[in-house]
């Protein structure tokens, strides 16, 4: 929680301002709030925690050799960021090898933040209204499904489609919001790819904790080795489904 305050505080100032973007080498935006919000989360770490290591979007890694691991994601949806839009988030994951223990998504301008723990229901604060919990759906015909944007799937659209077919609405954009709105009970199937462990792992205990489940598009485990490709359900239910319509 002080790692993600810390982010807040530098967020804020630079949100619907006159922000550069820089491009990474895969094309991404980054700007200097991604990389001072970064810096900050490494500093309150760093003194709270020395121990650990710490994987971040822009800085890499510190102490490989750690355990247990902070995984930091400044600002996940930079495009949002940058466009003015509050549908972006900070993310904050520690993980004892591949399996996430802590995650937060705080979003720094609506003040909204959600908090998982293994084996903890999740907290949820905010002023714009919501309850945790996902909500029941016992067919992806009656499926809210989002995605971030069809750029991401790249030549995973025809299989991603298999989905997007048998869901009742499909709804782009969202970043790590979108997974808060799911732990709220307002999307029922999140299915995406090219995500980064500092993209996903902060999300599953946040998700497994609201009742909800996230996976790999085989419906295992996600890894920090692993593909990118993740599944996020409400209803624990409708993964069986999704898996076989992503692989047909």
């Amino acid at each position: 929680m002080a790692a993600a305050d810390a982010a807040g505080h530098v967020i804020r100032p630079f949100f619907r301002g006159s922000v550069a973007a820089d491009l990474k080498s895969d094309q991404s935006p980054v700007t200097i709030a991604d990389r001072n919000a970064e810096l900050a989360m490494r500093a309150v770490l760093n003194q709270l925690c020395p121990e650990c290591g710490i994987l971040g979007e822009e800085f890499g890694l510190e102490r490989p050799e750690a355990q247990l691991r902070w995984v930091l994601d400044p600002i996940d949806g930079t495009r949002a960021f940058i466009t003015g839009r509050p549908t972006f988030g900070t993310l904050v994951a520690l993980l004892d090898g591949d399996e996430p223990l802590v995650g937060i998504i705080d979003q720094p301008v609506t003040l909204e933040r959600w908090i998982g723990a293994a084996g903890r229901p999740t907290s949820f604060s905010g002023l714009i209204g919501g309850r945790v919990g996902t909500r029941a759906c016992p067919s992806l015909s009656l499926a809210e499904l989002s995605c971030t944007s069809p750029e991401m799937l790249g030549d995973d659209a025809p299989r991603w489609q298999k989905v997007a077919a048998q869901v009742r609405r499909t709804y782009w954009g969202g970043d790590c919001y979108a997974y808060g709105l799911l732990a709220l009970g307002q999307i029922d199937v999140i299915v995406e790819c090219d995500l980064k462990p500092w993209d996903w792992a902060a999300l599953l205990p946040v998700i497994h904790g609201a009742g909800g489940l996230v996976t790999d598009w085989q419906g295992n485990p996600p890894r920090v080795d692993g593909d990118g490709r993740i599944i996020a359900v409400g209803d624990r239910g409708l993964l069986p489904d999704v898996v076989a319509a992503l692989a047909s």
